[in-house]
């Protein structure tokens, strides 16, 4: 049998175009996949993002400004035009429906007609609400006022419920107070009963067979996605709902703190795995093989929520007489602090949190070293180099090494996006405001658009991820054919 080495020959530049080349081209189609989920996540989140923005409180929701200001806010978010660029419905559904304000007023109108598929007199219902709201408004408040704990919120339902059982209550306690009082009546009550005789011609007119033909609206690329999109490719992930800040922005400002911790933690745990599968790997069932792989199991069987807690008691608190480091954040740093008091400042900050990230991934990368070393090492051309007499040295670095890299290489394709994503226990826990206490924060204020920015980025360093990992394959073993993938 044959010594089996590796060739030395390098990858030729022309082969690792090409690789790259067809490469981005089967990432295209995946990154827009993405994009489509993603945007359509985003579209699903709860709550209504131009309420959000707009920020108006339950008294600003009843002056007649509120649907002119909702409509120039949905118009300045785009969130006027259409969803996509075709939309697949029935026929009772009309194309201007999304041009109803607000969203939840729209919501009630969709289920109107899908229970019973009559446009037209359910657009004459919902208008004929608006009028009897606005002749409301208008009247001296000296008319109003003892009325409006009892007709403002019924009208305000109306808006909001599809059900025939509570439209008829709020209908029912409406013309009770209209008819009591003569101004009112006088004001309302031609369109009120209007509005009732509207109500109960959806309810004897269904147009049943128009909820069940299908239609399709084609609405080009003037639609929210196409926008969306178009804003991704440009760097431009929206504005946030909470402070008005790029997303971008915000996104950089917590990404320079999770890079900083989960770099360090990363360099620590792979160098550290390595050599220790390494050495372990080669005395194979000695003692100190028994006792790092014990040390090893206990490591990786400890969350490391519970080891951070266990950290800021024992290595914070004075009680114990070893506070050593600060408990919490990045340190408060003097105006005319030096690069060096800085640098201190931050180390003191950072070295618990590097500890919990990094002692978990070096448990496990360790293992997969140890085990794959020890299968290379069990190979037929293993043993023909031991019986040539090559240096034990060079066989464990220079062949076994590189050839038992595969599962580690693997393992990177993943834990780039999740160390740019950050770790939200650890963050969370000692305050850090990296891209994982972002991500909490976010979701905890219904952020929406900084949520799903952070989901685009973690998407596309995945697959960046995985081309790194294809072309470190080729690196440790030029055998890798990269011209014919």
């Amino acid at each position: 049998m044959t010594f089996e080495t590796l060739p030395k020959k390098s990858l030729s530049l022309p082969a690792m175009a090409k690789f790259l080349f067809k490469r981005l081209l089967l990432f295209i189609p995946t990154l827009l996949v993405v994009s489509v989920l993603t945007f359509f996540l985003s579209k699903s989140a709860p709550g209504d993002p131009v309420e959000k923005a707009i920020e108006l409180d339950d008294m600003t929701l009843d002056t007649d400004n509120y649907r002119s200001l909702y409509q120039q806010t949905a118009e300045n978010m785009g969130l006027d035009k259409p969803v996509f660029y075709l939309q697949i419905t029935t026929a009772a559904f009309p194309d201007s429906l999304r041009k109803i304000y607000p969203k939840s007023q729209q919501k009630t109108l969709t289920n109107l007609i899908e229970q019973y598929g009559n446009w037209p007199a359910i657009s004459k219902y919902y208008h004929l609400i608006i009028d009897i709201e606005h002749r409301f408004n208008a009247l001296p408040d000296s008319i109003i006022n003892a009325q409006k704990s009892k007709i403002k919120p019924n009208i305000k339902q109306l808006y909001l419920q599809s059900r025939e059982k509570s439209i008829r209550y709020h209908l029912g306690v409406l013309q009770q107070n209209i008819e009591s009082t003569p101004i009112l009546f006088q004001v309302l009550g031609a369109k009120f009963e209007a509005l009732k005789d509207t109500y109960q011609e959806i309810l004897n007119t269904p147009t049943n067979i128009r909820r069940w033909l299908p239609k399709i609206y084609w609405h080009g690329t003037n639609n929210q996605y196409h926008n969306w999109l178009i804003n991704i490719l440009k760097g431009n992930l929206g504005t946030s709902l909470v402070d008005g800040r790029p997303v971008s922005a915000k996104i950089m400002d917590a990404l320079r703190w999770t890079l900083l911790l989960n770099g360090i933690a990363i360099f620590l745990a792979y160098g550290i795995a390595i050599t220790l599968g390494i050495f372990t790997a080669v005395r194979k069932n000695s003692r100190w093989d028994r006792w790092t792989t014990y040390l090893l199991f206990m490591l990786h069987s400890l969350p490391n929520f519970w080891i951070a807690i266990l950290l800021i008691v024992f290595f914070t608190n004075p009680e114990f007489g070893m506070d050593w480091f600060p408990a919490y954040g990045l340190g408060d740093i003097p105006f005319h602090a030096s690069y060096w008091q800085i640098v201190k400042i931050r180390a003191a900050h950072l070295i618990l949190p590097i500890i919990c990230i990094t002692f978990p991934a070096l448990a496990f990368i360790s293992r997969q070293m140890r085990g794959a070393m020890i299968n290379v090492l069990e190979k037929d051309y293993i043993r023909t180099a031991k019986a040539k007499g090559v240096p034990r040295k060079k066989i464990i670095l220079k062949h076994a090494f590189r050839n038992a890299l595969f599962p580690i290489i693997t393992l990177f394709a993943s834990i780039l996006p999740a160390a740019i994503s950050g770790s939200i226990v650890i963050e969370h826990i000692f305050s850090i405001p990296g891209m994982g206490r972002l991500m909490i924060k976010s979701i905890n204020q219904q952020d929406w658009p900084v949520v799903f920015g952070i989901l685009i980025l973690a998407s596309i360093l995945t697959i960046i991820g995985l081309l790194i990992a294809d072309l470190l394959y080729a690196w440790a073993d030029p055998r890798v054919k990269l011209d014919k993938k």
